[in-house]
């Protein structure tokens, strides 16, 4: 018996890999996890081409395995879908980790994910330093971390990632714009003018798919833009630019 991770990548159902759909359509559960990002198609488009049930993992569940997915796949065949790749997040390397533990058989296969997706925007991605994200601020009212880690990343002369909080349950999700106003709310408490309304911002939403849009300029401008749908994130680049950079970014402007 397997334990199945397999990676969806960014837009919708058809992203699925070839050997993905395979190996979903010959296990007797599957789960989705609806978390971590979100997809540009419902469960039923899923179920429809995957054909098979396919049943939502809340956070909750995910983090008790041994109650859910781990019992089932010492007996049987099991599949999670992780939206992009299945072992960008620390929560699905858990999952992984405590299946070998209990001896259970894991297979990864692997999709797109946001980590390189954002090449699009033409920032080399070896230049990314530390990626953090952003959660809601009534989470963590004392929120400092993605600022640290903005001003660790810019003392490096590294690109920055921001992965921004969401709650599909709740149909909650951060934009790019209230990501901006908890930077500058932060920076108007540590006052070191890391984030200041003339920092070079990208910011992206539905990144991979055909509706993706990426917007570049000084933060107090992207900062007005409507982005529509979800999913988000956010990227203050290093403060010295190749040249090259310079000039695909400068395609978002």
């Amino acid at each position: 018996m397997t334990l199945y991770l397999i990676g969806l990548g960014l837009e919708d159902e058809k992203d699925i890999t070839l050997r993905g759909l395979e190996a979903v359509k010959k296990c007797s559960k599957v789960y989705l996890e609806n978390y971590t990002s979100l997809l540009q198609c419902t469960k039923e488009d899923l179920e429809q081409l995957y054909q098979q049930k396919i049943n939502f993992a809340n956070r909750a569940q995910s983090e008790n395995f041994d109650q859910h997915i781990l019992t089932e796949a010492k007996t049987q065949d099991v599949a999670f879908l992780i939206v992009g790749d299945p072992v960008a997040a620390t929560t699905h390397i858990e999952l992984f980790k405590q299946a070998k533990e209990q001896g259970i058989p894991v297979r990864v296969i692997h999709n797109a994910s946001i980590l390189t997706a954002v090449g699009i925007t033409g920032l080399q991605v070896y230049k990314f330093g530390r990626t953090t994200s952003i959660p809601f601020l009534e989470k963590v009212p004392q929120l400092e971390t993605p600022y640290l880690v903005v001003k660790e990343n810019q003392e490096k002369d590294l690109h920055t990632l921001l992965l921004l909080d969401l709650d599909p349950e709740q149909d909650h999700f951060m934009t790019p714009n209230e990501a901006i106003g908890i930077l500058e709310h932060i920076e108007g408490q540590k006052k070191e003018e890391i984030i200041t309304g003339d920092t070079l911002v990208i910011a992206c939403a539905r990144v991979g798919t055909a509706t993706q849009l990426i917007k570049t300029g000084r933060l107090e401008d992207v900062k007005k833009i409507d982005f529509g749908k979800p999913p988000y994130c956010l990227i203050i680049p290093a403060k010295r630019l190749h040249f090259v950079e310079e000039e695909m970014v400068g395609l978002w402007r």
